[in-house]
């Protein structure tokens, strides 16, 4: 079912951001006040959650912790924005224990990238919120993602997104298509394949990166999204960093990224970019979940449609 999108206020300099560990510990004290020091310097003050440093396992404590975190910041009238410190794993166990009413009652800015790709799309799917695929709190903060960042959660803007100059995008396919965004992480969105949690992507303009990942695995994925119908229901492909993706130990004549990508994507008949500014690289978009947009592969752009903030 297509919820009504809803949007959260925009971030405004002197609120406060709520620091949560949705999916994998960090124990760095460095890297916690390198996250606060970057939304100070975008005006933002900052406050930790109750179970910020807590531990199970891998994990950034149990589920229950992460979700009573979740609905701590949600409901704290402080608290006007939610941004995840790390990634890692570990976020799809938080999803069965969320309470999506409450969340839906108070709606905030939440963001992150990788891992949190489970959780940010399952609360838009649930509650019609628009969420964030945007830079982590520890992420590097550096001028072009401050940039989009500002404009698009905090001024309210519907940017046209371009590259830096130093990362050329590429088209596989040309032309121009329009759709809500919706993507995330190529492995963890795969996770969510067969749950009431994965996006419904008829009309969408689909957004994918990933990081260390093996390129077996990586066709595994996206045949995974094709076997189920996916990829044919899509408007538009967008490709981020697909970072340190390479062949296994030992692997013998296994396909480039180059060759799996267009397999899977070339014949779809839809505009597919490459080379996008966002995943595990520096420079990084901030793409938020549902809202509409134009993708230009030709010229290498993505035009938000609407705000995607009030």
């Amino acid at each position: 079912m297509t919820r009504a999108l809803l949007r959260p206020a925009r971030l405004r300099e002197g609120d406060t951001l709520g620091f949560v560990n949705p999916s994998g510990a960090l124990h760095e004290d460095e890297a916690y006040e390198r996250a606060h020091a970057a939304l100070r310097g975008l005006g933002l003050r900052t406050r930790e959650a109750p179970n910020l440093r807590a531990r199970y396992g891998h994990m950034a404590g149990t589920p229950r912790q992460r979700a009573d975190d979740l609905h701590a910041m949600f409901s704290d009238p402080g608290i006007a924005g939610i941004l995840a410190v790390t990634g890692g794993s570990g976020a799809n166990r938080v999803l069965p224990l969320l309470d999506m009413g409450l969340l839906a009652r108070h709606p905030k800015f939440l963001g992150g990238f990788s891992d949190l790709t489970a959780l940010i799309t399952a609360v838009h799917g649930a509650t019609g919120l628009v969420t964030f695929h945007s830079p982590l709190a520890r992420s590097d903060w550096n001028a072009f993602s401050v940039e989009h960042f500002r404009a698009v959660a905090m001024a309210g803007e519907a940017p046209l997104l371009r590259n830096p100059a130093d990362l050329p995008p590429r088209p596989l396919r040309g032309g121009v298509a329009r759709g809500p965004l919706q993507g995330g992480n190529l492995a963890v969105l795969t996770s969510l394949a067969g749950t009431p949690h994965f996006p419904d992507l008829t009309g969408a303009i689909l957004f994918l990166e990933d990081v260390n990942e093996y390129l077996y695995r990586v066709d595994r994925m996206v045949t995974t999204l094709a076997l189920g119908g996916h990829l044919a229901r899509v408007a538009g492909v967008v490709l981020g960093g697909f970072t340190s993706c390479k062949p296994s130990e030992g692997s013998y004549g296994t396909l480039t990224l180059d060759e799996i990508l267009a397999d899977h994507l070339g014949d779809l008949g839809v505009p597919v970019l490459r080379n996008a500014a966002f995943g595990h690289i520096g420079p990084k978009w901030t793409l938020p979940l549902g809202v509409p947009a134009e993708l230009d592969a030709d010229a290498g752009t993505l035009r938000l449609l609407e705000a995607a903030v009030v």
